[in-house]
């Protein structure tokens, strides 16, 4: 009796594994997939480049914003300087004239 079961068993798995045509409409609903699957595709490959655009424009956006405070800093440091000579070139000339002067009131002339 089990030889007759598992011969039964065999025919039904014969038969299940047996070769069958494809309905006509599935070549169809295959290919419908697949495009639908590629359009989400191509709209993440835009969003990606989209993003990397972004990115690379505030990442330059604050390169050149550094780059900018640097010089500012380095223009201001100059005037600075500039300014700090020109004080001490002043500060020299009215030294000066204050001798000159003090001398001339003590009646000495240089």
């Amino acid at each position: 009796m089990e030889h007759e079961g598992s011969d039964g068993f065999e025919k039904e798995l014969r038969q299940a594994l047996e070769r069958r045509p494809a309905p006509p409409s599935l070549k169809r609903r295959v290919m419908e997939r697949r495009a639908q699957r590629r359009q989400p595709r191509a709209g993440v490959m835009w969003m990606r480049v989209a993003a990397a655009l972004l990115i690379a424009a505030i990442l330059g956006g604050g390169l050149r914003w550094g780059i900018q405070k640097r010089e500012e800093r380095r223009q201001g440091e100059e005037a600075r300087r500039q300014v700090m000579l020109a004080l001490r070139i002043a500060g020299k000339a009215l030294n000066r004239v204050n001798t000159r002067l003090a001398a001339h009131d003590r009646g000495e002339d240089e």
